[in-house]
């Protein structure tokens, strides 16, 4: 605001600004002594509605002091601002104060959004640029887990501490994980800076990510004669046809300065990966020569050090050679005059979405959602679901190409992908299909007459590489190879996307070739690319989607789970899918177990309603036998869904409208509560902050009262989604956020505790360490009739991993005995039997190599060496100590 009036007063503008700071009580003495004498006009801002009030709140307080105080003649205006988290700049500010000066001023106004229902908002007008003389901003775009965001951060140090200028850093990020959008705003000059907005003005902006030219509008911020940077494999030649046409007209007239560099290629030549931070910040310092660079290379490499010394020299060193190789790589591209009128170019990809989709969502994805108006949304506040289908944002480096000669169809590839991009499919020998598809002949009796193929969604695959490495072909049925060179297979998933679900087959879901046939109804979500907890999700939706109700816990899985504007969870050929909800952190499983209170109630009433139907000595027999089988099969979940739908034709066939017997009166209630006659699957959802700390009280009593609730608990032994604090499943020696000299308490053993109760199905599961034991324990849950908790193991990048080798960490987690497999099924003991089944074998590996496979465990070394020693000695111990218990129970008689 401050700075916003000092750039219109240079223009001879007679503005202000009075701030108020103590607002309640309101004191009018000194708010009258602030008040310049020469006011005519005051626009009070106020971020506050007071519904049914004459006017917001900030606004009635002035105009009341004003009409005490014997001040009629100051005009009073009321607006609203930061609607939405909008952001208040200096165009909106100076949009303020235009409407000020307006003989037909609007009052009561809204700015900053586009409200065409009540036509409350202010004209913004053009671009207000208020920054000082000689402030530099520049603008990066990036790539969540590319450590775009770090370099900055490094940087923005680097300038403020030397040299004698301002400096100011501030980070966007979507809602996405690692592979989501970051945008960093960087601002430094001679003069204070006073900007609390985000930069909309910028003399250098940087792309790290080539995918975004088209997704992206990132060039109309730049300043005329300012820099852009692209980071792309393209030659000089290929961007004409690379860059949309908007791009380019835009960067012609600009007369902008455009440089490319190919930094995911210099990244490999070091061993970075797609670690090209340190790649781009060099490339920044060099063209914003703000610094001398031999100086700015110094610093980087100094902080680079600072970065990275707690997970290895050979990290720091990969980032100095990363920095020293860096200027090699760019190149000053001269923008062709014929651009500025061009109209060909690269075109966002198209697909067949929902209106709704390009409406709303897409907007809103290409952060233009802020230009979306009022009547863009539904009063009710409804989304559609099965929206991340459309995104295809296209981020992977590389993505999986199938090996048809090599592939054994185990199906093991689509079991563990964590963003359900990969799947296999079927169409009878002879089917019609593209000439691409190829396919191979299906194995197994069950699938005679079939032919098989593995197909990838390239642009929706975040290339984390897990499919090629679990894959168990003597040679890999699956190869990574770069995004371009799979850009055709987007028809071919397009293609099998369409195809029928079940190809009338009964494939066998209890094991994994068969259960990966089922369409995954939780699909494409913003989840980090290679993430341990998405994979158990996908499966849940495959067993059980079509009938299931989840709560979930605030955290990772609600943020891949529920955030706006796409949502992941989808439905089925029948239009059936899981009802989703996002519940507070501490009331999750309460939140849940009411679901079920719920459904058992509605249910209770409707066998009430169907077996008084069946009583009725007129009510037909198609009806009595459909309502008698629906009553015997109400609590099993596949026995519901045939008798639901035969007792729903039934009721539909035998009902007369206009009939107001009894009979038809019960066969209407049925018919409107067709959506409870089918077995629900309640689960709930939640990682181990939940599970473990803040909601266990919750999670313990909901357990303890033995209803038919399932519960699954993606154990990432951290807090992942707030940035990895300490848990009380975080193990001992592990270094977290508050254990930063490691965990000196050894982990909670949830399961156990659960068992206690006697009453409680527990199981502990690990992906590819068992497929199989994972299936069982699933089902076994599932259709237990009482609670049932699974504990699944989730590797996660705050456990400073390679996760494209997610997968193979949770093998050898189990191999040494760092995570044990076991069932424990009270349905045993009514039998005789022991409920306690230890599913993995004695470690063959050793305990010690994993967990110094893993940097919140190896940087515990650099920094309390001794102590490490013995903590890591206590954790293996520990683990011993619990697989020891655990085999004691399973021998019990």
């Amino acid at each position: 605001m401050s700075e916003t009036v000092d750039a219109l007063i240079k223009e001879n503008r007679k503005v202000g600004v009075l701030t108020v700071h103590l607002y309640r009580p309101f004191s009018a003495k000194h708010f009258l002594e602030a008040l310049p004498q020469s006011a005519k006009t005051l626009s009070v801002l106020d971020r506050t509605k007071e519904s049914g009030a004459l006017g917001d709140p900030l606004y009635m307080d002035v105009r009341t002091v004003l009409a005490e105080n014997g001040k009629n003649d100051i005009r009073v205006l009321g607006g609203r601002y930061g609607l939405g988290s909008k952001e208040f700049n200096p165009t909106m500010v100076k949009a303020v104060f235009d409407n000020a000066d307006n003989a037909e001023a609007k009052n009561h106004f809204t700015v900053g959004i586009n409200d065409d229902v009540t036509h409350s908002s202010l004209e913004l007008g053009e671009l207000f640029d208020a920054a000082p003389e000689g402030t530099i901003s520049c603008m990066f775009y990036g790539l969540g887990s590319d450590g775009t965001v770090g370099a900055n951060k490094n940087s923005i140090k680097i300038i403020g501490d030397h040299t004698d200028m301002y400096a100011q850093a501030y980070f966007a990020y979507d809602s996405k994980k690692s592979g989501g959008l970051t945008v960093s705003h960087l601002r430094f000059g001679k003069s204070p800076i006073r900007s609390t907005y985000s930069i909309d003005s910028a003399s250098f902006i940087a792309c790290h990510n080539p995918a975004y030219v088209t997704i992206y509008d990132m060039v109309s911020a730049l300043k005329p004669g300012g820099a852009f940077l692209l980071n792309c494999p393209w030659t000089q030649e290929e961007l004409d046809e690379r860059l949309p046409a908007s791009m380019k007209r835009a960067l012609a007239k600009k007369k902008a300065r455009l440089y490319i560099i190919d930094a995911i290629n210099l990244a490999g030549q070091v061993g970075m990966g797609n670690r090209i931070n340190t790649i781009m910040q060099a490339a920044f310092f060099k063209l914003a020569n703000v610094i001398p660079y031999e100086e700015a290379e110094k610093y980087m490499k100094e902080y680079a050090k600072k970065s990275y010394a707690r997970k290895g020299d050979a990290v720091v060193r990969s980032n100095w050679d990363a920095i020293d190789i860096a200027i090699s790589g760019l190149k000053k591209v001269e923008v062709p005059a014929a651009w500025a009128d061009t109209t060909s170019g690269a075109e966002p990809m198209h697909v067949d979405a929902t209106e709704n989709f390009y409406d709303v969502v897409r907007p809103i994805l290409r952060q233009d959602g802020n230009n979306l108006p009022v009547s863009a949304f539904t009063p009710d506040g409804y989304v559609p679901t099965g929206t991340t289908m459309y995104e295809k944002r296209g981020i992977a480096v590389n993505v999986p190409e199938w090996q048809i000669e090599n592939c054994i169809q185990c199906n093991q590839c689509s079991f563990v992908c964590p963003h359900a991009v990969i799947r296999p499919f079927l169409l009878p020998e002879g089917a019609e299909k593209p000439e691409s598809f190829e396919m191979k002949k299906a194995i197994g009796k069950e699938y005679a007459g079939y032919d098989f193929r593995i197909q990838i969604s390239p642009l929706d695959c975040t290339g984390c590489g897990n499919c090629a490495e679990v894959c168990p072909s003597k040679q890999k049925s699956l190869i990574m190879k770069p995004l371009d060179t799979q850009r055709d297979q987007e028809a071919n998933w397009d293609f099998a996307a369409d195809l029928s679900e079940t190809v009338n087959l009964n494939h066998n879901k209890s094991t994994v070739r068969g259960s990966q046939f089922a369409k995954p109804l939780f699909e494409f979500s913003g989840a980090c690319a290679g993430c341990g907890e998405t994979p158990y999700v996908k499966l849940a939706t495959q067993l059980f989607g079509d009938r299931m109700v989840i709560a979930n816990a605030t955290g990772c899985s609600s943020i891949y789970g529920g955030s706006s504007p796409t949502v992941p969870y989808t439905r089925n050929d029948k239009g059936h899918g899981p009802a989703w909800a996002n519940s507070l952190f501490e009331d999750n499983a309460e939140f849940g177990y009411g679901m079920n209170l719920a459904f058992n109630q509605r249910r209770a009433k409707l066998a009430d309603v169907v077996d008084k139907l069946v009583g009725i000595e007129w009510t037909v027999a198609p009806v009595k036998e459909a309502g008698l089988e629906w009553l015997q099969n109400m609590q099993d979940a596949e026995g519901s869904k045939a008798a639901a739908a035969k007792l729903l034709a039934a009721c539909e066939e035998g009902l007369t409208e206009d009939c107001d017997c009894e009979a038809c009166d019960l066969c209407k209630q049925i018919l409107e509560n067709a959506d409870i006659l089918v077995k629900k699957s309640v689960w709930i959802f939640g990682g181990d902050g939940w599970a473990y700390d803040i909601g266990y009280g919750g999670l313990d009593h909901v357990l303890a009262q033995n209803q038919d609730v399932n519960v699954l608990v993606l154990d990432t032994e951290v807090y992942s989604n707030t940035g990895g604090q300490s848990s009380k499943s975080t193990p001992t020696g592990a270094v977290a956020k508050f254990a930063s000299a490691g965990k000196r308490t050894k982990k909670k053993d949830l399961g156990m505790m659960a068992m206690s109760y006697g009453y409680v199905y527990v199981a502990q599961v690990a992906m590819s360490a068992n497929m199989s034991q994972l299936l069982k324990a699933m089902n076994e849950a599932e259709a237990y009739p009482g609670p049932s908790l699974i504990i699944a193991y989730s590797p996660c990048i705050n456990h400073g991993i390679n996760m494209s080798a997610s997968q193979a960490q949770i093998r050898k987690a189990v191999a040494s005995g760092y995570w044990n497999l076991y069932r424990y099924n009270p349905l045993n003991a009514e039998q005789g039997k022991n409920p306690m089944t230890v599913d993995s074998k004695d470690p063959t590996d050793s305990y010690q190599d994993f967990i110094k496979g893993e940097t919140r465990y190896t940087s515990l070394l650099k920094t309390f060496p001794d102590a490490a020693d013995q903590l890591f000695q206590d954790a293996e111990k520990e683990a011993a100590e619990r697989l020891a218990q655990y085999k004691k129970l399973a021998a019990a008689e």
